[in-house]
């Protein structure tokens, strides 16, 4: 997820909508509970059809909404979002308009009560709800109180009306509130997870070359041979050592030859790109990559193009180039749950133990 302080992202349209499900199940029951009491539907039975209907159709068409956005996929990501936005207003609407009317009946005390009560805890829950998404929170907030404040104001009960407005600037400014802190913390969530993902990383990377290290390949190699021997497909170890390493720490020092590791790891990677390729630092002057899926000419091709390179590449220390080769074992096939993971790493080492003894600077496949 990229973070964008106030962004509806995708993570974030999740939360509304988990947020505020539960509230379709309250605005069902409390609308039935308001047209029951007091035998209210009796007396309007157009009002009571049409409020209980109108409810019913919109929290059925929301829940039936959530379900297929989730099938949906990116592509209607916006109108789904759209429509999303525009149903929770409705929702607040109806609520709204439909107390309004109410208010402006006679001899309905109770129900007036009864509806003014469920509206404004309504309109409470629904603007917490919603605060991950400021101006969602206050245009549900306006469009559930805005009709009936309109309806007091008609009938002259001003001293409601006021105090609808007033829970209205105070819902108003719990939801700039709650927004800002819903969204400190989704920061430090999201710092939380670059932090711990940077922490992964170092903890599987070879600090010196920038490749991965030795337990991470230990951790891929088994997880890559369990699978390539489920899937029946080949496997590739490939071992690269420096030749007469130790000749240019002993003659140009330490430093020399973390520089020569440095440059040697650069050409392993310009040639070993797929996503699935495993490239790590072995120990010392040895390298090893794991190669899922490729069989012997394409690992030979590759090995040939990192021994070119380690070949043709050369650093300069005090006026004089500095130059060695590598020399690389492969060992290739499709793994057998009877043997052990570092079996096929054996196998490759013995490949390069012969490319050693046939005169370095080459490619060696081991064969049975």
């Amino acid at each position: 997820m990229v973070f964008e302080r106030g962004r509806t992202n995708e993570r974030v349209l999740q939360d509304l909508k988990k947020r505020s499900t539960i509230g379709l199940f309250f605005y069902l029951a409390l609308s039935i509970i308001g047209v029951l009491a007091d035998e209210f539907y009796q007396r309007h039975m157009t009002l009571s059809a049409v409020f209980l209907l109108s409810n019913a159709a919109i929290c059925l068409f929301r829940l039936i909404h959530l379900k297929i956005t989730n099938q949906m996929g990116e592509r209607y990501a916006e109108i789904n979002k759209g429509i999303f936005f525009v149903s929770v207003i409705i929702t607040a609407l109806i609520w709204g308009i439909t107390v309004a009317v109410v208010s402006l009946l006679r001899d309905e005390t109770a129900a007036q009560l009864l509806m003014t009560v469920c509206l404004c805890g309504l309109c409470a829950g629904g603007v917490v709800a919603f605060i991950p998404h400021r101006r969602l929170s206050v245009f549900f907030n306006i469009a559930m109180l805005l009709p009936p404040v309109t309806a007091l104001l008609v009938v002259g009960n001003v001293p409601l009306a006021a105090m609808f407005l007033l829970f209205s600037i105070y819902l108003a400014l719990m939801a700039g509130r709650g927004t800002d802190e819903y969204w400190d913390a989704l920061e430090n969530e999201h710092l939380l997870e670059i932090r711990s993902q940077e922490l992964a990383r170092l903890s599987n990377t070879d600090v010196l070359t920038g490749l991965f290290n030795r337990r991470y390949f230990d951790e891929m190699m088994d997880a890559e041979w369990k699978r390539s021997g489920r899937n029946g497909s080949l496997l590739s170890i490939i071992i690269f050592d420096l030749d007469h390493f130790k000749v240019i720490n002993d003659t140009c020092g330490h430093q020399i030859g973390d520089l020569y590791l440095k440059k040697a790891a650069e050409v392993l990677s310009s040639v070993f790109k797929r996503e699935t390729d495993v490239v790590a630092r072995f120990g010392g002057e040895e390298f090893i990559v794991l190669l899922p899926g490729m069989g012997d000419d394409d690992a030979f091709q590759l090995a040939e193009k990192v021994r070119q390179g380690v070949e043709s590449m050369s650093i300069v220390h005090e006026r004089k180039s500095i130059k060695t080769t590598i020399s690389a074992g492969i060992r290739n096939g499709v793994p057998d749950f009877n043997a052990r993971a570092d079996s096929m790493i054996s196998y490759a080492d013995q490949a390069l133990y012969k490319a050693k003894q046939g005169g370095r600077n080459r490619v060696v496949i081991f064969t049975p």
